[in-house]
């Protein structure tokens, strides 16, 4: 009976040391947490551009607080706009042995030396918001981000059908984006293209203000001192218009009357300012990138197939529907 008592109570405490072990496994790592192949927590290294608009805060604002929500650890590096600065972070996120790197590019060309040096690592690169200019386009997985072809064409075209019964000329003045950033060379080409075809408009100026509303405002001061008829300002984002249109009213002249502006991005302040009757129309561009940038990361990290271009959802708001959509921009 002793014996029999001993086996017994030996058998309970190994029960009880089995039960102890299944529920206390699970608990050791959070559900939300996201897990790259191997099991483990994911890691993500983000080099963004710099914190020169309000666009781009709410970018990076997106991408942080979807990774938390994603259970992803995020290695985050402000580049300040430089591209040296975008380099050496890469670099850095190389050694750290991150198991994704994403980043939105200064510039379109100059990445293929360091982009080799993260696919021999191993390690898959999402472009977000930007596109590289590369031949190799096996150095990245896969691009996420806006089609800045077709914004400049939506901005064309709403130019083109406001001044479709208009003789002419139409003198122009272009704010573009930073010099070789994928979005100023591609705005300025899709507009270009778009209102070629009717020779009454002439882009009688065009000077990058470097996405900054204080360039935006120092150009427009110069292009006001410099041309005699202005009649339509296109800016390649709400910043640089917004600079702009400061400048503008100092010089005496009503922005959106006296110069029709044209803009980028769909920020709060530039649906403020078309209510205002300051700006006559916003081509969106969606700087909420973050929960798709996670979702690509983890199919990523896991050897997953992903398209090689994956496209935002954007829409063009004239003067007319600013006010309703006002209340639904939040940021």
């Amino acid at each position: 009976m002793a014996r029999r008592a001993v086996l017994v109570l030996t058998a309970a405490l190994l029960a009880s040391s089995a039960t102890a072990c299944s529920t206390s496994s699970p608990a050791s790592s959070s559900p939300s947490e996201a897990k790259a192949g191997s099991g483990k927590t994911i890691t993500l290294g983000f080099a963004q551009v710099g914190a020169e608009s309000g666009w781009r805060t709410a970018n990076t604002k997106s991408v942080q607080e979807a990774a938390k929500k994603a259970g992803i650890t995020l290695k985050f590096s402000d580049a300040q706009q430089k591209q040296e600065n975008q380099i050496k972070a890469i670099r850095n996120f190389i050694q750290q042995k991150v198991d994704v790197i994403a980043f939105s590019p200064v510039v379109e060309s100059g990445w293929d030396t360091v982009l080799k040096e993260a696919k021999d690592a191993g390690i898959p690169v999402i472009l977000t918001d930007r596109a590289v200019d590369t031949k190799d386009t096996s150095l990245y997985k896969t691009f996420l981000g806006s089609d800045f072809v077709k914004e400049g064409k939506s901005a064309g075209e709403w130019l083109t059908a406001a001044y479709a019964n208009e003789q002419g000329p139409v003198n122009i003045v272009e704010l573009q984006g930073t010099t070789g950033s994928a979005p100023a060379n591609d705005r300025k080409a899709g507009f270009a293209d778009a209102i070629r075809a009717d020779g009454k408009f002439k882009i009688v100026a065009s000077q990058t203000g470097d996405f900054t509303r204080a360039k935006g405002k120092e150009v427009m001061q110069a292009f006001l001192k410099s041309q005699k008829d202005i009649d339509v300002l296109y800016a390649h984002n709400d910043d640089m218009a917004l600079g702009a249109i400061q400048a503008i009213e100092e010089s005496g002249k009503k922005p959106g009357t006296d110069i029709k502006v044209i803009s980028v991005d769909g920020i709060k302040d530039a649906f403020v300012a078309m209510t205002e009757g300051k700006i006559n129309v916003v081509v969106e561009c969606n700087p909420m990138l973050g929960d798709q940038l996670m979702e690509l990361a983890k199919k990523v990290a896991a050897g997953e197939d992903v398209p090689p271009r994956i496209e935002t959802q954007e829409g063009v708001f004239p003067q007319d529907k600013a006010a309703a959509a006002l209340p639904s921009r939040n940021y």
